[in-house]
């Protein structure tokens, strides 16, 4: 049992760790025995980074993704030894520490392949490098010719010894939409790219390409591993295809927090900022201890859905930094009682999904910005000493 308590504070995020191994599970049915990377950049999506990539890994996943360094070493540091791939870096980040480490080091570019092969000269150590290649996203990975002249500039570093070429990846433009052409289209440009590592002599441990809505909705895209991000947190990347129940997902995270004010108000007063809400009829209000800097989206006010003593309402006014109101009519409610913002809607909570639409975003960009003001409470797992 991992624990952490949110001790005095009046907001909190609950992770149900078992339900990240769980979901972990489920992914890799739709996998086809293809290996899972697990992501847990973004600590974790705001569920913790350790104990995440730990439950993670207990439900099966065998590599860990992350978008930058200091947190590859927080894993080192937490006794993690799985392979652990790290994908954005900017010059100057610590790659002789990388080589020591043994992590993984995506490399979209000449500048970041010759400064790699340089600290590996340095350590004394082959460092572990995947090459990156633009399918099609054009963002992150090299492109065209850019990626030709890569793969040619490797072949030296591995016959020397300085790095070797452990795997190859992309990222889909497209995923959510597996009809999209681009879709198929980045698959052909991708084989060609794989083959063109393999021509090189490069030995190959994984060739991946499938983020959450890839490995749901195009299992032909698996190759040797797929990696998955927002769907380990038991999250739909594909809402309007199906919900996490209908993918056997368990949504892993819960925002709650406890009633601060409960008080009555009359017919005609505004409520919050600017009085954007105002009472219809005498009603009861309640202050709910949480807002935006604690990540809830100020984009939501007067519409974010959430649950009291069984009871769905919405925010009613302006979600202020530190806290919002809710609009409960003639109900009851008291100082102490949960509000829960969102969980697992088969609980019949609010969900992620439902505060994405009330803010005009989508369920990544709601749980990943939940602060670290926010203390994490862990259930499940088996973390404790490791």
């Amino acid at each position: 049992m991992h624990s952490s308590s949110a001790g005095t504070a009046p907001a909190r995020v609950t992770i149900d760790l078992d339900a990240i191994g769980a979901n972990v599970r489920a992914l890799k049915g739709f996998a086809d025995n293809a290996q899972v990377m697990a992501v847990v950049k973004g600590d974790a999506y705001g569920h913790g980074l350790v104990p995440s990539a730990k439950a993670a890994l207990g439900g099966g996943a065998t590599w860990l993704g992350i978008a930058q360094l200091d947190e590859a070493f927080q894993l080192r540091a937490a006794g993690v030894q799985a392979p652990v791939l790290s994908w954005l870096h900017a010059p100057g980040v610590d790659f002789d520490r990388a080589v020591r480490e043994q992590i993984d080091l995506g490399v979209p570019a000449l500048w970041e392949l010759e400064a790699v092969a340089e600290a590996a000269r340095r350590v004394g150590r082959t460092a572990r490098i995947q090459l990156k290649v633009d399918t099609g996203l054009a963002r992150n990975g090299a492109y065209g010719a850019d990626w030709t002249a890569l793969v040619e500039a490797a072949k030296p570093y591995v016959a020397e010894g300085a790095v070797a070429v452990t795997g190859v990846f992309t990222h889909f433009a497209f995923a959510d939409a597996p009809t999209h052409p681009t879709v198929l289209r980045q698959q052909e440009i991708f084989a060609d790219a794989v083959r063109d590592c393999e021509r090189a002599g490069f030995d190959l441990e994984v060739r991946h390409m499938s983020n959450s809505a890839a490995t749901l909705t195009t299992p032909r895209a698996a190759w040797d591993m797929v990696r998955p991000g927002l769907a380990v947190y038991g999250l739909s990347p594909v809402p309007d295809l199906g919900s996490p129940a209908d993918f056997g997902l368990t949504p892993a995270m819960t925002v709650s927090a406890d009633a601060t004010v409960v008080k009555r108000i009359p017919a005609g007063q505004g409520v919050s900022y600017a009085h954007t809400y105002v009472a219809q009829q005498d009603t009861t209000v309640v202050d709910v201890p949480i807002g935006y800097v604690d990540g809830v989206p100020r984009s939501a006010s007067n519409s974010g859905p959430v649950q009291l003593n069984g009871a769905r309402y919405a925010v009613a006014g302006r979600v202020c930094m530190d806290q919002f109101v809710v609009d409960i009519g003639d109900a009851q409610a008291a100082a102490g009682d949960e509000v829960v913002l969102f969980g697992d809607g088969a609980s019949g909570v609010p969900t992620a999904q439902d505060w994405a639409e009330a803010a005009g975003t989508i369920s990544y960009e709601i749980i990943a910005r939940m602060s670290s003001r926010l203390p994490r409470v862990y259930l499940g797992g088996d973390h404790d000493g490791e």
